[in-house]
């Protein structure tokens, strides 16, 4: 077969570094172009890829109109998510937004119907949602292990997006810290704020352990630091018709979880009717309570398999066999995951329980 087609367009989020390793990595893609207005910021990437100058735009049209791709990475700040789908999508590539979803269910609602004119697939890729512990705990779920799902509790964050780049590499803790009022992570009007960064995680995979369940209201608040315009930590309760989840969201935990867990551990417990589940970020196990063992055991987490090791991968088996995309990273999943954060929003703002938004 020829080569599946990718370009990467906006490099705000550092996540696209990751995405186009995963790109070139992968034997079926050829990464043809790629754009950003700051040339400076596709450095990196340029060269740990092997991208030749002819392949680098600063003009994302100009990329869109020389490469024709098959898929469109975007990586832009979470507020423009509208703006550049909107922009992509009539080039009639298929497009994979990096999470989180959008700044709004307006915004959301505006993707999914500037993709679907086109007839191409857009997908919103949620990286917790390739974590084995998380992926053992859905097929758990799936085969009634726990029984029904009555609650998720969801606790994840990190030290800060300015504290690393791509491939989570670090960064001088000062040097971040002197960052903070300068990058759009720290906009409001961007999308900034550790509540939209990590709540779509929780919300959008705690729907999908929920089986697609919507919750009634949301009660969130959220703290407020000194000289910052934005949140670094939120606390949200959804109370579902068969009971209350929480999900808590943390830029500012002592440790990056993906060199030492901090305290809280980061990731999800799951109550069932029969059973409970602990699924942490990047850890080999997960443990399992039920009937027939309440003390609980440690399993350990499945190997992923293709197609189901990543966005791009994934993506290209559903282009190419019409397979449904894995569902996490499906616009019908995301949009209630959506809801729920526009709702937990407006919930800090007013400082009271709201029922679900819808547009």
């Amino acid at each position: 077969m020829a080569p599946i087609k990718v370009v990467g367009i906006n490099f705000d989020h550092m996540h696209m570094g990751d995405l186009l390793r995963r790109a070139h990595e992968n034997p079926e893609i050829e990464i043809v172009g790629i754009s950003d207005e700051q040339p400076k910021r596709m450095a990196d990437a340029a060269s740990k890829f092997g991208i030749p100058d002819e392949r680098i735009f600063t003009d994302y049209q100009q990329c869109l109109e020389s490469t024709q791709p098959d898929i469109a990475i975007l990586c832009p700040s979470t507020a423009t998510h509208g703006e550049w789908v909107e922009r992509v999508a009539p080039y009639e590539t298929h497009i994979l937004v990096e999470k989180p979803f959008a700044a709004s269910l307006e915004e959301a609602d505006r993707m999914i119907a500037a993709v679907a004119k086109t007839g191409k697939q857009m997908i919103i890729n949620w990286p917790l949602a390739w974590y084995p512990p998380h992926v053992t705990s859905k097929r758990l779920i799936d085969e009634g292990v726990i029984g029904d799902v009555l609650e998720v509790h969801y606790y994840d964050g990190n030290r800060g997006p300015l504290f690393h780049v791509a491939d989570k590499m670090p960064v001088d803790p000062e040097e971040a810290r002197q960052h903070k009022n300068k990058s759009w992570w720290y906009k409001k009007a961007l999308g900034g704020g550790s509540l939209i960064d990590y709540l779509g995680y929780g919300v959008t995979l705690g729907t999908w352990f929920h089986s697609g369940d919507k919750p009634i209201e949301i009660m969130t608040m959220v703290d407020e630091p000194v000289g910052l315009e934005v949140d670094e930590h939120s606390i949200t309760l959804a109370r579902y018709a068969k009971g209350l989840s929480k999900y808590e969201t943390r830029w500012g935990t002592f440790t990056d979880p993906w060199t030492h867990q901090p305290q809280p551990k980061t990731g999800f417990v799951i109550v069932g009717t029969e059973g409970t589940i602990s699924s942490y970020d990047y850890e080999q196990t997960i443990r399992v309570q039920t009937n027939a063992k309440p003390e609980g055991e440690d399993l350990p987490v499945d190997v992923l398999q293709a197609p189901f090791q990543g966005p791009l991968q994934n993506l290209i088996h559903s282009i190419r066999t019409d397979d449904p995309v894995y569902e996490p990273l499906s616009p019908e999943i995301g949009r209630i995951g959506q809801q729920i954060v526009d709702s937990a929003i407006l919930s800090a703002q007013e400082k009271r329980a709201v029922p679900l938004v819808d547009c």
